[in-house]
């Protein structure tokens, strides 16, 4: 279980094992660049990017759920999205929360 709030309904935090993260750095490629700067000047979504950037957040999220697994940990709270350039042409996407150990309760 991967939430976003500090607790999860029905559960109880047994034991917190730390931080838990996955991170991915997507680049562009000349073809979208091209296909993206012809939308930009009629406006609207750019639909290239915004299905690049889901597919780096679920490449990101699925490493979190690893980093997690990893510790012993069955889910993850707190869990948010951070995204950064880190350059021309690539955009990071980083996940991370707080892996923990949950049991019905």
């Amino acid at each position: 279980m991967v939430v976003t709030t500090e607790g999860i309904p029905g559960y109880r935090i047994i034991e917190v094992k730390g931080l838990a993260r996955g991170g991915v750095v997507m680049a562009t490629h000349l073809g979208r660049d091209i296909i993206a700067g012809f939308r930009n000047l009629v406006g609207g979504e750019v639909t290239e990017y915004t299905e690049m950037m889901a597919k780096a957040r679920e490449i990101a999220l699925q490493r979190l759920i690893q980093s997690a697994k990893d510790m012993g940990a069955n889910a993850v709270v707190g869990m948010r999205f951070m995204t950064s350039n880190v350059g021309q042409r690539m955009a990071e996407v980083y996940a991370f929360g707080t892996a923990v150990v949950v049991e019905r309760g």
